[in-house]
Order: C-alpha cells, then structure tokens, then sequence
C-alpha cells in the first residue's frame, strides 16, 4: 500500500492535528465510558480444531466454552480465557467458503494483547524454537511480537499494560 508523501503527507498530517485539537478531551474532562468494557471480541475462523490448537496448545490460552451458534445452525462459538475477565471468541460457518484475510474498511487491522516480559520473552523463544515468523523487537518493532494465527489474524504481543500506550496511561483517573 502506497503511503502519501509531500504535500499528501502534510494534508494528512494538518488533518489529524485538527481532530486531535478538536475532538481530544484532556482526561478531567472525559466522560466515564457507557460500558464495563469489551465482553469478548469474536472473529471468523476456517477450522476449529485448528484454531483452538493454536491459541490453547501454542499461545496458551484455555479454551472455556464450546457451543453451537444461536445464530447459525451448525456453526461453533467458542471462547478463550485471555486473561482480566476478558474473551476472545471464533465462529465458524460450515458450508460457507471465506475468502483470504484482507485489511480492509471494516475488517480488523490486528488484535493487541498486553503481556508482562517473562510472557513476552517466553512467547519469542517459543516462536523461535518452532520457526514461527513474526515481527517484532529484533525485526524492526521494539514493544511488540505481530503473528499471524492460522486464520491470517493478526495478533499482537504488547509489553505495555492495558490501558497504556507508549509509556502514558490513556484510560482511567
């Protein structure tokens, strides 16, 4: 994907300084969110013994549920344990084909999930040892594991507590 440069650049630039001075509230200001926070983030997968191998067996996550969809006979919902309440779920749609992971309007970039140093370095030796590719602080990212699961996700490993980024709390009081 080609980035803007020039003038482009400098338009770019303006604009998200203008949304930044107009929209950014200083943390006094900002209203206590409506909500508890995300219950569970649920994403489309090809095949779930797969993708529950990769995310119990590999990352280590525990597999705490297994259902049918209430929306889709057939189809499996199944939640991982991430760790501070939160879940991150799959489906799957039998008989449905799914084109290649595409970044697009709408889709998910990628999916960050803080990790403590002994868990971040921990997860590098373990890519390492099973010849995983990933990007990350040896590979031009200094705070960051990105890998792909099976289903072309990306997931990040971030050495910054929830709630923080780049060194500054961004939620809370």
């Amino acid at each position: 994907m080609p980035q803007p440069q020039g003038p482009e650049l400098e338009r770019v630039r303006a604009r998200r300084d203008q949304l930044r001075n107009r929209y950014l509230l200083g943390a006094a200001e900002r209203p206590t969110p409506p909500t508890r926070g995300i219950h569970h983030a649920a994403f489309i997968c090809r095949d779930v013994e797969e993708t529950i191998r990769f995310y119990q067996e590999f990352l280590g996550f525990p597999l705490v549920e297994l259902v049918e969809n209430r929306d889709y006979a057939g189809s499996s919902h199944f939640f991982f344990d991430l760790g501070n309440g939160n879940l991150l779920g799959f489906f799957d749609f039998p008989g449905h084909e799914h084109p290649p992971f595409d970044e697009t309007l709408g889709g998910i970039q990628h999916l960050a999930l803080s990790a403590d140093e002994a868990r971040f370095e921990e997860l590098k030796r373990t890519l390492d040892e099973a010849g995983i590719a990933y990007l990350g602080p040896d590979r031009g990212v200094e705070d960051s594991l990105y890998i792909q699961d099976p289903n072309g996700l990306r997931v990040e490993f971030y050495r910054e507590l929830p709630g923080v980024f780049l060194g500054r709390r961004l939620t809370g009081r």
